[in-house]
């Protein structure tokens, strides 16, 4: 362990050292906050801490699996590995041990948001289905059930979503599925409804750690709390300057809060950066000094000057995309490895120009969020297979493929089948199985013997996967015939590509781990996240938000004009847009060039632009608009004086240059300059 630690710097050395009572360690961008955290693992483990009593958690099964391999590889002589995944795993661990407590089967299925979407779809509402799922989920994270959001809905839009959601609600349960909110709203649930339980389950996790923490919502802190009834020992990681996620409901109180939540918190600051240049620390540090909601830290390079900051000042974004291109092009032909390469933006419609310009000049790009393999037609027909195959009486997904490849169903047979099931209170399955009378007068003769010849092939299925998990690829497509089904439609090379991709995928998982059910395939693939497939041999492309936690040696960032980076207007927050802006600088590791057009297409017309605000915060160039640094101190900060001694600001305003703070000094209220007072 003494090893270990020689490899760490101070800060990070005492970040792992500290094990008992609350942590808060803020981490830069940059600075080895991973290997911070899988370090502080092994060291409570070498402490001789059971491995089974601790818990970490983080946001995506890459960033899990990194920590998981490099904790391992620093354990020694440890029986099992400690429990180390996402929030939405443990929430799905969690509910396969305790799911009966709501009344419910441990047999239930993950699904997505566009099964979520579906399902709502099939309700019949008038309105956005998009709109109606996010306010839904809104419900469900808040802990608001149905019959509350129906006392609260003043308009009748709201009525409307709050009657769907009850539907919704009824549906899922009905069929023994859960969504993404689920693996954490049903933990919570569960744990706030069972006292006995809650004690069992935090005296077993004594040491928890949270990754990413400036992106838990309110719910995953109301279930951290619980996990932690009976003891204080939690250490959170985190960086309140990289808070870009309050638009889903990440709180950025958590963290900024945390000192005050969890009482005796050490905090500790990680502010050697290991990933960048000085040039580009300079920019991302002045930048987001112009933010008030922040702890506050400065980033300091560990290697050295570096290239300066590169500007692209273009006429419109044709002009914009071939500059970028070429120089892209350039640095390829040079040597340099295409997946060293990114190009971030603000608003995804930014790419449409960017994508015709490397098209032009022949880079291959991979666009990181864009359609997701798993949400492609073909791909979520074959999930919905498996899913049969795992549970004969999913009626959502038999809906799906009852006709894929087609049968000769139409949708009014279709529907008739689902009212017969319905009103005999069966599965769709079982009353294709038990009511062959009924079905022989609803049907026509062709359709009743594909139907009967669908449930046996399901019925040799389900044996199949019995005996052999690996086989069932096979089996299926030979039964089937899924890949002769979409070699007949448009884009059949692509869509049986992907199939391939698919069962191989199936194939390679199954291999690796033996005794890996069905069940578990579909649910490891449901909390499968934008960045797990970002690895490629070519550059890539993505928003800002899904560059989140990757970096990149020659990094270019377009859109950099005032009404795209920041967004203004009804509903932004220029704090989160600014931390968009550190967070873009901060994934640059040698080269930076930040890209501003005079022009863009946009929604229909074309927009006269003028270049953001943040380039001359950055102190990158001058720009049109001059807003001068903002304190640092907000409303309620512990400061220190060293003649006054301790007290609470509760007022700040601004004197010229400066800034003056109206401080409480137990009980006597005085006006101090910024710069004579020192923050706690």
């Amino acid at each position: 362990m003494q090893n270990i630690l020689e490899t760490l710097n101070e800060a990070q050395q005492e970040a792992v050292k500290t094990i008992d009572g609350p942590v808060l360690i803020l981490a830069g961008a940059g600075s080895g906050k991973t290997k911070t955290i899988t370090a502080r693992l092994a060291y409570l483990i070498s402490l001789g801490i059971d491995p089974a009593n601790t818990l970490t958690l983080t946001f995506t099964n890459k960033a899990a699996n990194e920590m998981r391999d490099r904790a391992l590889s620093l354990i020694e002589g440890s029986s099992y590995p400690p429990l180390l995944c996402t929030f939405h795993k443990f929430g799905l661990l969690f509910l396969k041990f305790h799911m009966e407590k709501l009344g419910r089967k441990n047999s239930f299925v993950v699904i997505d948001t566009d099964d979520k979407k579906r399902i709502i779809k099939s309700f019949g509402i008038d309105l956005p289905i998009g709109l109606v799922a996010s306010e839904i989920s809104r419900y469900k994270s808040s802990l608001i059930d149905p019959q509350v959001a129906w006392d609260k809905a003043e308009q009748e839009n709201y009525k409307k979503i709050a009657n769907a959601y009850e539907k919704y609600e009824k549906y899922i349960a009905d069929n023994n599925l859960v969504d993404f909110d689920d693996l954490l709203v049903l933990p919570y649930k569960i744990l706030d409804e069972n006292e006995d339980l809650c004690k069992e389950t935090s005296e077993r996790y004594k040491y928890i750690m949270v990754d990413e923490y400036q992106d838990t919502n309110d719910l995953q802190y109301q279930l951290l709390r619980k996990i932690c009834s009976t003891h204080d020992n939690i250490c959170v990681v985190g960086d309140d300057d990289q808070s870009i996620y309050g638009w889903r409901g990440a709180n950025i109180k958590n963290i900024l809060d945390f000192k005050d939540s969890f009482e005796g918190t050490k905090v500790v600051k990680l502010e050697n950066n290991y990933r960048s240049t000085t040039n580009i620390l300079t920019a991302a540090n002045e930048l987001i000094e112009h933010n008030r909601s922040r702890i506050g830290k400065i980033l300091k390079s560990t290697k050295g000057d570096g290239a300066k900051i590169a500007t692209i000042e273009s006429i419109d974004e044709k002009n914009e995309s071939t500059v970028i291109a070429k120089r892209i092009k350039a640095l390829i032909d040079k040597g340099v490895s295409a997946k060293d390469i990114a190009v971030l933006y603000r608003i995804n419609a930014l790419s449409r120009s960017l994508e015709e310009g490397l098209n032009r000049f022949g880079v291959p790009y991979n666009m990181v969020g864009g359609v997701k393999f798993y949400e492609r037609t073909e791909i979520k027909d074959l999930i919905s297979y498996l899913r049969i195959i795992a549970n004969p009486h999913d009626d959502f997904s038999i809906k799906r493929v009852i006709n894929r490849p087609k049968r000769g169903l139409g949708k009014v047979t279709v529907d008739k089948i689902l009212k017969g099931a319905y009103e005999n209170q069966l599965s769709v399955y079982d009353y294709i199985n038990q009511k062959g009378e009924d079905l022989q007068a609803m049907v026509s003769k062709k359709c009743y013997a594909s139907l009967m010849e669908f449930v046996q092939n399901i019925q040799r299925l389900v044996e199949v996967s019995h005996e052999a998990t690996y086989n069932i690829i096979d089996e299926l497509e030979n039964i089937f015939g899924i890949k002769k089904y979409f070699d007949q439609l448009p884009d059949s090379l692509e869509r049986v590509s992907n199939i391939d991709e698919f069962y191989g995928l199936f194939r390679d998982m199954v291999k690796q781990n033996p005794e890996m059910s069905i069940d578990e395939f579909l649910n490891d693939l449901a909390l499968q996240s934008d960045q797990d497939g970002v690895d490629s041999e070519n550059i890539s492309i993505m928003s800002i938000h899904a560059s989140k936690g990757l970096e990149f040696d020659h990094l270019f960032v377009i859109g950099m004009e005032e009404g795209f980076l920041p967004l203004v207007g009804d509903g932004s927050d220029i704090e989160e847009e600014r931390r968009l802006g550190y967070v873009a600088i901060t994934r640059a590791r040698e080269e930076l060039t930040l890209s501003f057009s005079e022009s863009r297409f946009y929604k229909g017309r074309r927009t006269e632009l003028t270049k953001s605000r943040f380039l001359k915060e950055s102190g990158v160039c001058k720009g049109s608009l001059v807003l001068e640094k903002t304190t640092s101190y907000k409303k309620g900060d512990l400061v220190k004086h060293k003649i006054f001694g301790i007290g609470r600001v509760f007022e700040i305003s601004k004197v010229k240059r400066e800034f003056k703070l109206k401080i409480n000094f137990s009980g006597t209220k005085r006006d101090i300059l910024a710069s004579f007072i020192e923050k706690i």
